[in-house]
Formats: structure tokens, C-alpha cells, sequence
């Protein structure tokens, strides 16, 4: 039986073949990531390409025997596809391209995943972020949404999924600049690995600590 994990690969329905996904920042890629991904993909005749909802490129249908042969030639870190751990961080362009972009999206992503990744969290961790309100980043159904509005600040929003149980996630805090919107969701989250039940998803943790209003409060935002 193949063991699955970020590294050795998701199983797939053939119960033969396992899925990769390597680890791709904020769907951020350059010329020299993309012509490794072909080459292997031509290669060991990797059958499927699909590019996936955490902005990544998933490698399906890979042989086992093959797994770390990939990995070596694509000098690529494996993504956190399953199981519990910071899942990813998705990010809109913002203002780098974006004619809409009222704040840094990408910047922001960067420093979130600096920050939070050092955590160790034991839970699904799913992320954000959007440089401004039409929220292209997905963040008000993920555990964490973050969207920007150049006059004001950053919005934080808490307890999004979209799941079975599917739910629009509760703002949290409103009109914080750069280094404040950090502090906040490290707080935020110190607060959440401390009180949450094993794997605990946001959405659910929410309502068992009394709501949003009680987090706040308990990480000093009011």
C-alpha cells in the first residue's frame, strides 16, 4: 500500500498511481519552474497536468517508483496537498498588475506565509488574500480572508469555507495597515493553535470560543 504524504504523493482512484503537487507560492512561477515541470512531465509520461484551486500544478497519474527522481529533477519543494499544516495561501496580483489592485496582495501573502509557516499549526490551514474588496484572493470562504482598500487599510476576515459547510467568513477587524494586519493574524492564530480541539477547522472553532466578538477580545482587539 503506498503511504501518502506531501512528499511520496496523493493516491489516486487506480489505487496505483499517486498525485504530486509541488509547492507554489501564491501561484507565483518563472520561466525556468515551468520548463523543469515539462520536462519531467515528458519524461516519465505523466499523464495529467492540472492546475489546481490553491493555485498549484498538480502532476496526476505519476508511478511510484518515479516519485523521487521528480522531486530531484525539479529542485521543488513538495506543497501541503493534504493533511493538516498551513494548506496554502492564495493571493490575487493586486497592484503589481492588476488595474483594480488598491494594495500589495502578493507582498502581503509573502509575509503572511513567513509568519505563519513557522507555527507548526495542527490543523488545516487555508488563506486569502486580496488586494482589494471584489476579493479575487477567495478569502471570505477560507479560514483566514484578507482584502485591501487603498484609503483604509486591511479588512480581516475569519471563519469562511467552502466545504460541505459552506459559509461566507465574519470580519474580524477593519481599516489595519501592514504591520498591524500581521500582528493580528499571528495573535489570531497563536490564540487558535492554544484553545482549538484536534484539527479543528476555523469555522467551527469560531462558535465553540462564544463568536467572533470573543476572539476579539481575547486577542486584545477590543
Amino acid at each position: 500500500m503506498i503511504q501518502e504524504s506531501a512528499r511520496s504523493g496523493i493516491v489516486q482512484k487506480d489505487k496505483e498511481t499517486v498525485a504530486l503537487i509541488p509547492e507554489i507560492k501564491f501561484g507565483m512561477m518563472t520561466p525556468e519552474d515551468l520548463e523543469k515541470l515539462a520536462s519531467v512531465s515528458r519524461k516519465y509520461e505523466i499523464p495529467i497536468i492540472k492546475i489546481t484551486s490553491a493555485q498549484r500544478i498538480a502532476l496526476v497519474g505519476v508511478q511510484p517508483e518515479h516519485v523521487e527522481s521528480i522531486w530531484d529533477e525539479l529542485g521543488m519543494e513538495p506543497g501541503h496537498g493534504l493533511g493538516t499544516g498551513l494548506n496554502y495561501i492564495q493571493s490575487c496580483p493586486g497592484t503589481s498588475v492588476c488595474r483594480l489592485g488598491q494594495r500589495d496582495s502578493l507582498e502581503m501573502a509573502e509575509r503572511l506565509y513567513d509568519t505563519i509557516k513557522p507555527l507548526g499549526l495542527e490543523v488545516k490551514l487555508k488563506i486569502g488574500v486580496s488586494g482589494c474588496p471584489l476579493q479575487c484572493g477567495e478569502g471570505a470562504i477560507r479560514d483566514i480572508g484578507v482584502f485591501g482598500k487603498k484609503a483604509t487599510g486591511w479588512t480581516i476576515q475569519i471563519g469562511g469555507n467552502s466545504g460541505l459547510n459552506a459559509r461566507v467568513g465574519e470580519v474580524l477587524a477593519t481599516d489595519l495597515e501592514d504591520d498591524i494586519l500581521v500582528e493580528t493574524i499571528l495573535k489570531l492564530l497563536v490564540y487558535y493553535k492554544e484553545n482549538m480541539k484536534p484539527k479543528e477547522r476555523m469555522y467551527r472553532f469560531i462558535p465553540r470560543m462564544g463568536g467572533v466578538g470573543e476572539i476579539r477580545k481575547a486577542i486584545g482587539l477590543e
